[in-house]
């Protein structure tokens, strides 16, 4: 089939180094925002409409892997090659605290209460740190199969989901006994793992296919074929009938949820797209590269069935004032060359 290209992306520039995680708050009274991780060791958080920076946590000394920010977008939290998981003040930059570990951090997430933060890495162990008590020992979940890749929340937060680096499946555990209650069985390393917004799958990304879960009952859904070799995947959270995938291709690929055709491709990126998210409200989706930058999509014009606004003449997202809660910004630091661009 002929392939539909987008329109032209908003382009954010300021990391140096490959980007490897993406997160969009939920939306707030601010707005809703977007932080990224790099392996420049300097996570940094944007407009999530616009894509313009706001604020650069400085404070680790190795690659951050992951990053994740809590349901108001008050706090922040990344976990890093420096064997560090660190939480910070949203709104200043401050550091509220940092989680030292013995090996690499590479997957952190605030549980939906924002009281509870969960990390993994190559330790093999999950924990859950209380939010009200930092200083408190972590809970240890039972020993991880694996090195963790991936973690998330769901079931409101009674369930918590981990992948690993060097071994295929997902897997499911409850939170209360801390022992795994069900594995997703995939026979490749699942680099992605999403809960879509209204908690009703798991999505997740092999290299060859794009799976769809049950989140509740765990049965597959949906399982695509990929064009090429992807890392991962999101699905549009307001409608669910359209989910984008990017992987060593450079392209990023949105596909229809029903069928499986893919609608469109976006070319831009000059390396492998390690991220994909799509921004809570469904109508644009961002990507991280190997090649350091972040790029903002807009889904496109509405079809027949779908009451959404339609694009600016341009096809570009409308650059809407700095919001109350960017003006609030006043504790993160500038990189050492000035201000990135937006």
């Amino acid at each position: 089939m002929d392939r539909k290209k987008a329109g032209v992306p908003l382009v954010c520039h300021g990391h140096s180094r490959p980007v490897v995680d993406l997160f969009y708050s939920p939306v707030t009274p601010d707005g809703c925002f977007l932080i990224s991780a790099s392996k420049d060791s300097n996570p940094m958080i944007r407009n999530g409409d616009t894509g313009d920076w706001i604020g650069t946590f400085e404070g680790h000394k190795g690659a951050v892997w992951s990053c994740c920010l809590d349901t108001n977008a008050l706090r922040a939290a990344s976990g890093s090659a420096d064997f560090s998981a660190k939480v910070w003040d949203a709104l200043t930059g401050e550091e509220f605290h940092s989680f030292e570990h013995k090996h690499i951090v590479r997957a952190c997430a605030f549980s939906e209460d924002t009281h509870l933060l969960l990390t993994g890495g190559l330790e093999k162990i999950l924990r859950i740190y209380d939010m009200n008590r930092p200083d408190a020992a972590p809970r240890e979940i039972d020993k991880s199969p694996g090195s963790v890749r991936t973690v998330a929340w769901l079931h409101s937060d009674q369930s918590i989901l981990s992948c690993c680096t060097d071994m295929g499946g997902v897997r499911l555990w409850d939170v209360r006994s801390g022992k795994i209650a069900q594995t997703l069985e995939i026979k490749a390393t699942v680099t992605s793992a999403e809960v879509s917004q209204d908690g009703r799958y798991i999505i997740t990304a092999d290299g060859s296919s794009v799976k769809f879960w049950d989140a509740n009952y765990f049965g597959l859904v949906k399982s695509y074929n990929m064009p090429c070799n992807v890392e991962s995947a999101s699905l549009e959270p307001k409608y669910g009938n359209k989910f984008i995938a990017g992987g060593e291709d450079m392209w990023v690929h949105v596909f229809d949820f029903f069928t499986g055709e893919e609608i469109t491709c976006n070319k831009g990126h000059h390396g492998p797209v390690h991220c994909v998210r799509f921004a809570p409200g469904g109508d644009s989706y961002a990507s991280g590269s190997e090649d350091g930058t972040i790029r903002i999509w807009q889904l496109g014009p509405a079809t027949s069935d779908e009451q959404e606004s339609p694009p600016n003449a341009n096809g570009k997202l409308k650059v809407n004032t700095v919001s109350d809660a960017a003006r609030k910004i006043e504790g993160f630091h500038l990189p050492k060359d000035g201000q990135p661009e937006g």
